[in-house]
């Protein structure tokens, strides 16, 4: 292969991002369109870098250490890349280097100026900018000068930002090479950034401009506020005009310098209103081009706009595709499951199959379309109130949304929006029994499915599988189920809205719920304590148990003194609960007995932490609890006018509420249960892929949809860049924080919580358990990585009832995700947790470590000095 050192930005195009990096290639991309003005310049391909990198042999020894360390370990990171940058800018440019690279530039005896330009090749993706994370010199005049930065351009590639987002990122240091972009200087009388799409909002049909006089570089490292504007439908919506004290020139001998604007000038809009407009109009022809809202760096010359770069926005959350030119309004399931992270598309495909709403895909998360409920005033009222009892932050994005008045086109009384979202249940009589019916229907039709299951391979399975989802979705929208779990959060509003009004207590029906019977997720927890009394007498367990490592850790225990009741505790604790786990919607996630070792840490923290028989104690210490709240309540009822009349109704309630409290949580245990069964199945067919060569691991299934998989069984074939690409996909997805409400234009509308009753400094959230407690704050992203002490509190993301063995250990609870209905909120309710959900950002405004005070009946968190 003959290598090429030099090419014009005419000659290369998108395709070519391997060889002239992801700046050189959309550069060379717009030099190609017409009306898009491009200054001239070449490229030093990657194939000069790869030279010039084999001219340092040690380099390898370096980039070797550099992959085995972790992302956070900054120390060695910057020793060792400014050791790379150092050998890099010390290696000669060999002479036809330097030929080709002199030759390119202008003609003998000119000394134009040129921007010398970094260009790596993952750079400007889709899924990864890389902004910023190398590097660009300005105004270089001469040959030797623009060699020199040249060296300096290959040397950024191992700047310790760069270094650190590629391993965050999960890019391969030896995968990534380095073009350098040569390029003629501008010098304009104006600079800026133009975003397609509004980064903030996210908003697709409002393009934000940001402009400063002189080169952009002082606008880009944050010298100087820039002049703002906002333009909508070729209209500016908004402008805000920066007091600009200082600008970057280019000198005349090379590089640049700050200098001071003169003041009559400082508060001038660097671009007029029409020359906004004018640009937008080139941003959208780009965007349209590239087929996704761009970033794009601008010069104004001569009334004439210069693109000097365009990438990709990779921080806006995508729209779910749907192929229509109307309105819609999105609400994100993954915030009332409990579960904002992405899910894999084998995950998202089951999920869809199995629910009983219509649901779509956007950045590896599920939304529901509600655009009909709102805009049918049969059906706004209800889903407003469902949203609001649920989290107040929906409904306040929902309510934003309305308030626009021409986003959501109004349907007449009676029109086809639907019966209200979460409408009252029909009557169901208050009877244990008929709680027991529904739990054995439920066991019934998953040993039915466990067993037919297992004669079904190949084509045949996946047949089987989608008449199973028929049969799930059957047992999950039984209507005797659907009245069980509404009676239970019915009686529950209704006995905190008039025990408020009656007595002006808050919260009552959070103590009279305690210890309510049959909760399939709470005895979760409690069962935890069972297996942590059987361990804590055997030191030698212990001890091995503090240093595992391996999941086949429970083959080893019966060598053990102890080990084999151990063990056998374990065993049967996962028989029962071993398909739930952390994101437990998402099939691909690996499953308590497919990784026994998360549970570890929690076994532990139980057996230092409690006393044998805490399970059963706490138990019956919630029931007493929660009679003697009925008590005091009845009583003080019955003193009041109609008091007889106000108890009884008030008993039927709370008699109704411990009835069907607890079955809110077993639905959900049956779909896991269910989910684990299809894994199972799903991941034997896995295996016979990997036999026969098809797919390298069993675990790149979990990147096709169920039907791509089905077609995969049937022709023993894959496309094995569509895996890879969805796992780029996944990878940047992971980066993201989906919305509460998404519309179609791209808007992330995240709602506000419209109170004056909290201390100023508070972080306010939801009320869903009453009390106030202080202590530590625990904040803990992964359940395998706990570590808690007595009197802690746990602030976290969200819970679903995988976290719930956690909450024996735990005093107080706070997540930045939930609802009044939500697991976490009522298992706190369970165990007498004083919780607040639904806190914004709150594992980032929370140190760990540090003293709060949860307020649960009020619904706010105070850190404490």
């Amino acid at each position: 292969m003959i290598e090429q050192y030099v090419l014009d930005l005419h000659e290369v195009d998108e395709t070519r991002v391997a060889v002239v990096g992801g700046k050189g290639a959309h550069l060379g991309e717009l030099s190609r369109m017409e009306g898009i003005r491009v200054p001239a310049g070449f490229c030093v391909t990657t194939d000069a870098f790869r030279r010039i990198m084999a001219e340092a042999p040690s380099i390898d020894g370096r980039l070797d250490q550099l992959s085995r360390l972790n992302p956070d370990d900054r120390e060695a990171i910057r020793t060792i890349s400014a050791e790379i940058r150092s050998t890099v800018e010390g290696i000669a440019i060999p002479d036809d280097l330097t030929a080709a690279i002199t030759r390119a530039l202008a003609r003998p005896g000119e000394q134009a100026a040129y921007a010398v330009r970094s260009s790596a090749t993952a750079e400007d993706l889709p899924t990864a900018s890389f902004a910023g994370q190398q590097d660009t010199y300005l105004n270089v005049v001469g040959p030797a000068a623009i060699l020199q930065h040249v060296s300096r351009c290959w040397a950024s590639l191992f700047t310790e930002r760069a270094v650190t987002y590629r391993q965050r990122n999960g890019f391969d240091h030896r995968k990534v090479h380095m073009a350098v972009v040569v390029q003629q200087m501008v010098f304009p009388h104006a600079a800026g950034i133009l975003f397609t799409a509004d980064p903030v909002t996210g908003n697709r049909k409002v393009a934000t401009v940001d402009a400063s006089f002189g080169l952009g570089e002082a606008l880009v490292s944050g010298r100087v506020n820039p002049d703002v504007f906002k333009v909508r439908d070729g209209a500016i919506v908004a402008k805000t005009v920066a007091a600009k004290q200082r600008a970057v020139h280019a000198l005349p001998a090379g590089g640049t310098q700050e200098l001071t604007i003169d003041p009559q000038r400082q508060e001038q809009p660097a671009l007029t209103d029409a020359q906004v407009v004018r640009l937008v109009q080139l941003g959208r022809r780009i965007e349209t081009h590239f087929g996704r809202p761009q970033d794009i760096e601008w010069c104004l010359v001569d009334d004439d706009f210069q693109i000097v770069q365009s990438r990709p926005i990779t921080t806006l959350f995508p729209i779910p595709a749907i192929p229509d030119a109307e309105n819609h309004v999105y609400l994100s399931v993954g915030h009332q499951q409990m579960m904002t992270d992405p899910m894999k598309p084998l995950g998202v495909s089951v999920w869809q199959l199995t629910a009983l709403a219509p649901m779509h895909e956007a950045g590896g998360r599920l939304f529901v379309d509600v655009t009909r409920g709102l805009a049918s005033p049969a059906s706004r009222a209800g889903l407003l109130e469902m949203a609001g009892r649920s989290d107040p932050l929906t409904r306040d994005a929902l309510e934003t949304v309305l308030d626009r008045q021409d986003f959501v086109p109004a349907l007449p009384d009676g029109g086809p929006g639907g019966p209200p979202v979460g409408g009252a249940s029909a009557p169901i009589e208050t009877d244990p029994a008929i709680v027991t019916e529904l739990i054995e229907r439920s066991q019934a039709s998953i040993a039915a499915l466990r067993r037919d299951i297992r004669t079904k391979t190949g084509p045949a399975l996946f047949d089987f599988l989608l008449e199973a989802f028929h049969e799930h979705k059957r047992v999950l929208s039984d209507p005797l189920s659907m009245q069980a779990i509404m009676a239970g959060m019915e009686a529950t509003w209704w006995l905190n809205d008039q025990l408020h009004e009656w007595l002006g207590e808050k919260n009552a029906a959070d103590t009279l719920t305690l210890s309510a019977p049959g909760n399939i997720t709470s005895e979760m927890g409690l069962a935890l304590l069972d297996v942590a009394d059987v361990i804590r007498p055997h030191p030698e367990v212990v001890a091995f148990l503090q240093g595992v490592e391996d999941d086949g850790f429970l083959d080893e225990l019966p060598k053990l003194a102890g080990g084999t009741e151990a063990r056998d505790a374990i065993e049967a604790y996962l028989d029962r609960y071993g398909m739930r786990c952390v994101g437990e919607i998402d099939i691909t996630r690996p499953r308590w007995r497919e990784r026994p070792t998360t549970l570890v840490p929690v076994i532990l923290d139980n057996v230092r932490n409690f006393e044998p028989g805490a399970a059963r104690r706490r138990f019956e210490h919630g029931r007493q609890d929660a009679q003697k709240k009925e008590q005091d309540v009845l009583s003080r009822l019955r003193a009041l006018p109609d008091g007889e009349r106000k108890a009884g109704e008030a008993k039927r309630m709370i008699d109704r509420v411990r009835t069907f409290i607890g079955y809110r949580e077993y639905p959900k245990y049956g779909i896991v249960s269910r989910y684990f069964v299809y894994k199972q199945a799903l991941l034997e067919e896995a295996e016979h892929l990997v036999q026969a060569d098809v797919i390298p691991e069993k675990e790149d299934i979990f990147y096709l949809t169920f039907h791509e998989l089905h077609g995969v069984v049937r022709s023993n074939t894959v496309d094995v860049q569509l895996i890879q690409q969805r796992k780029d996909a996944f990878r940047s997805y992971q980066a993201l924080t989906p919305p509460r409400v998404l519309t179609s234009d791209g808007e992330a509308v995240t709602g506000a919580y419209r109170r004056d009753d909290v201390p100023a400094d508070a972080l306010i959230g939801l009320p869903v358990s009453a009390g106030t407690i202080e202590g530590r704050a625990r904040v803990i992203l992964d359940l395998a990585e706990a570590d808690l002490e007595a009197g802690d509190i746990l602030v976290t993301a969200y819970t679903d009832p995988s976290w719930s063995p956690l909450f024996v250990a735990i005093t107080g609870l706070v997540t930045e995700v939930g609802g009044q209905m939500t697991h976490g909120a009522v298992i706190a309710r369970e165990y007498g947790l004083p919780a607040v959900v639904g806190v914004v950002d709150a594992t980032r405004l929370i140190r760990d470590g540090q003293r709060i005070r949860v307020h649960g009946t009020d619904g706010y968190v105070e850190i404490l000095p």
